[in-house]
Formats: structure tokens, C-alpha cells, sequence
């Protein structure tokens, strides 16, 4: 069986993973009509079970962001300064020296192509958490639960670990027993940032099929998913032909992604993979390798029950 298949894949590199797969819909301008055009064809490996989703959720908030933006809610151009107070270091103006200046829709750039926490940060108080919250209901995420931005995530860790600051943690975390840092919050999905693989390609079909919100937002977010420089999970698992949009997330011991693949043939599918390894690394090449041949068994499934076969 293809699932079986695929968690070989993983049980090779000490991890466990759950992943959906389907193909993308044509572009309705409707999330009723986007969801009832999926057929059943699927890879589903847990697809129902909660997972941290940890930065996959900055896709749902720069389509808040586009959304509102397309609206005149917000002036994309406004200025925005990230100060010493709001790096948490990291890629982008997360790891920046100085103050940086930019517009909001550059924010939403950092924050989708190199996974900037700060970006995300400012984004977010920008937008609103209860808006981003209400846009997960009104898509039909039912089970998928925004509990706040890169700040909050970190200011948990630190209070569970007893740390005032990220230097005292980074001293404090390499001391904990793996018992103890695996009962961390940001780590289970119970009591963080989550949602489910079915969820996550859901909200990827409608953003692809222009039912997310106007074909302008939508078109936006595909487009900064697009520039995300990381290639080394879901793009490794393809051949150089095939575009990938994707958006990546990891935490000590969790390594994900999830993205669009789409053929030259126009072809489009939905992956979502999420993967837990036994150990706490935060960098597993191996595993990511395995993301990518995951997906790219999944997808090659998919396509070959294209015509019935």
C-alpha cells in the first residue's frame, strides 16, 4: 500500500510522519464550490490526526494580509521599523543588528520567503490574531487553532524552561532531560499553534483555486510561497521541472512542510507533510530528505490514477 510505502520512508530516518496529498481544483472564485470539486483520490497518513503546524500558520496570515490589503483595509506601502525590542533572531530582520525599516508588504515577504519570526510578529499585530482566527473559520478549518504569533511560542518556551531571556534558555534547554523537552507546549499540538494535514491542503486548494479570497490575494500568496528559499524538503523530492510553493516549519524535533507542485503538464497537487523524529535536533538532513521522497511518491501515486489506472 502507498501508505505503508511512505511510512517506510520515514521509520528509515527514526521518524514518524503524517501526510495528505490530492490534487488541486480548478479555479472557481469559491470555497464551497472549490471544496466539493476535490474527488476522493488522496494520500492520506494520519491526514485527520492534529499537528504542529509552528510557521506553516504564516500562510493563513499573509492571506489575511493580502486579503485586507485588497480591500483598502491596509496600505501595503505603510512603513513599519523593527527595533532591538522585536528581533528574535533568526533569518531576515529576525536576525538583523540594527533597526531596519520596511513596508508591510515586504513584512509579508521576509516572512514567507526565509521564515522571518519578527516579520510574522509585526504582520500579525498589524492584521489582528482574532481576524486571522475568523479566516480559518469562514475557510471551513475547523480544526485548526491559532494560539498567537513567534513571540508567544517563545515567551512559553521561556517560561517553561525558567529562562528570562533567549541567552539564558540557549544555556538552560541543552541541559533539560529529552523527557522534559519533549513535554514542552509549542511541541504538542493539544496546547499550540495546530491543525491537520487534510486542513492545511485545503487551505492550499482554495488559495490555488482563487477561493481563499479575491483572485488578487490569492494570486499574492501563491506568488511569495513561490519565492521561499528553502529547497530542501518538498522540492528535493522532484524533478527540476516541476515548480514548488511552499511554506517550511520546524521546531526541535519536528520537521515540516507544505506546499503546491505543479507539472509542466499543469498538473497541480496539495502536500502537506509533517514529521517527528525521536531525537530533538533542530536539523535532520536526512529527514528532510525523506519529506521530499515522501511527497514525490505520494504525488506520482496521484498522477498515475489520472486516467483510471
Amino acid at each position: 500500500m502507498i501508505e505503508a510505502r511512505i511510512r517506510d520512508v520515514f521509520a528509515e530516518v527514526g521518524a514518524e510522519a503524517h501526510l495528505h496529498a490530492v490534487p488541486v481544483p480548478a479555479r472557481t472564485g469559491s470555497a464551497g464550490q472549490a471544496g466539493a470539486q476535490r474527488g476522493t483520490r488522496e494520500v492520506a497518513v494520519g491526514a485527520d490526526d492534529l499537528v504542529v503546524i509552528a510557521s506553516i500558520f504564516k500562510v493563513l496570515l499573509v492571506l489575511e494580509f493580502a486579503r485586507q490589503a485588497v480591500a483598502g483595509q491596509l496600505d501595503p506601502r505603510e512603513r513599519v521599523r523593527v527595533t532591538t525590542a522585536d528581533r528574535l533572531g533568526g533569518w531576515g530582520t529576525a536576525g538583523c543588528l540594527d533597526d531596519v525599516e520596511l513596508s508591510l508588504r515586504d513584512l509579508a515577504h521576509f516572512a514567507m520567503s526565509v521564515s522571518d519570526n519578527s516579520a510574522a510578529d509585526l504582520l500579525l499585530a498589524r492584521v489582528g490574531l482574532d481576524t486571522v482566527r475568523l479566516l480559518a473559520a469562514e475557510l471551513g478549518l475547523e480544526r485548526t487553532r491559532i494560539v498567537g504569533g513567534p513571540r508567544e511560542l517563545l515567551e512559553s518556551m521561556l517560561a517553561e524552561v525558567g529562562a528570562r531571556d533567549e541567552r539564558e534558555f540557549a544555556l538552560r534547554y541543552p541541559a533539560l532531560p529529552d523527557e522534559r523537552k519533549r513535554a514542552l507546549a509549542v511541541l504538542d499540538p493539544r496546547h499550540t499553534t495546530a491543525s491537520t494535514p487534510r486542513e492545511i491542503t485545503r487551505l492550499l486548494g482554495l488559495i490555488w483555486s482563487d477561493a481563499a479570497g479575491p483572485p488578487q490575494a490569492c494570486a499574492h500568496v501563491r506568488d511569495l510561497m513561490s519565492r521561499q528559499v528553502f529547497r530542501h524538503r518538498l522540492a528535493s523530492g522532484f524533478p527540476d521541472d516541476v515548480t514548488v510553493a511552499a511554506k517550511t516549519g520546524t521546531l526541535p524535533g519536528l520537521h515540516m512542510e507544505a506546499g503546491v507542485v505543479r507539472y509542466p503538464d499543469g498538473g497541480c497537487y496539495a502536500i502537506a507533510v509533517f514529521a517527528r523524529t525521536h531525537d530533538l535536533a533542530a536539523s535532520r538532513p536526512t529527514v528532510d530528505a525523506a519529506i521530499g521522497k515522501a511527497a514525490g511518491i505520494a504525488v506520482g501515486f496521484l498522477r498515475a490514477g489520472r486516467d483510471g489506472r
